[in-house]
């Protein structure tokens, strides 16, 4: 059986996990390895947003990224069969619109900071975020806390900054990295954009698991 495995691992909680309604906000470097570690566990009723098409550099970090020039939720949903795909950009406005109410678990895989600062403000209780995982090379540096903990991260200082800028006060779990980036340029190794995801996953499998 395809999740043999994984229900040797979860027992009778793998039912929560087949049960789980998810909302995938990104299916970048980081957001595609989370997608195919959700599918691979038993979360196939994933609804992914993204509006970009693939292009010929994502395609060192980024599943489905050899179907170049296409719309890359369409490309995931034929690999990806049982997941909603939705071609929308993600952004402020987008984001105080839409219905967040039917997911369970929120995961955000986003490199925009005015939507991520928005969606932290839609729905932070069941909000698990990633944030700076370009530049960087070394997957074990990675670490998951509060927000307010994160640190030796540029990108999540700015995310800290624009939320208390905003007058959010509440708290929600982050993946970041305090490596010293390697670079200013917008390189990117895919054994970390890649770890990004499958912790975004982990977190989310162990978040389900407690309801």
């Amino acid at each position: 059986m395809r999740y043999e495995r994984v229900k040797m691992l979860f027992g009778e909680d793998f039912e929560k996990l087949t049960s789980a309604k998810i909302l995938l906000l990104g299916t970048g470097g980081v957001g595609s390895f989370c997608l195919d570690c959700l599918y691979r566990t038993g979360i196939t009723d994933v609804t992914i947003v993204d509006f970009d098409r693939y292009e010929i550099s994502n395609q060192n970090r980024q599943i489905g990224s050899e179907h170049v020039g296409e719309i890359k939720v369409e490309v995931l949903k034929r690999l990806y069969p049982t997941v909603t795909p939705l071609k929308a950009k993600i952004d402020k406005e987008w984001i105080e619109s839409f219905d967040f109410d039917p997911y369970h678990v929120v995961l955000d895989a986003i490199d925009d900071l005015k939507a991520k600062v928005a969606l932290a403000h839609k729905c932070s209780h069941k909000l698990i975020s990633s944030t700076g995982s370009a530049r960087k090379c070394d997957p074990t540096k990675m670490a998951y806390d509060s927000i307010w903990k994160s640190f030796g991260d540029p990108f999540a200082k700015k995310f800290r900054y624009e939320l208390k800028k905003s007058g959010f006060d509440k708290d929600f779990p982050v993946i970041f990295s305090p490596e010293e980036p390697r670079t200013p340029k917008k390189g990117s190794f895919v054994a970390v954009t890649g770890s990004f995801g499958l912790a975004l996953c982990s977190k989310a499998v162990e978040f389900i698991l407690k309801k």
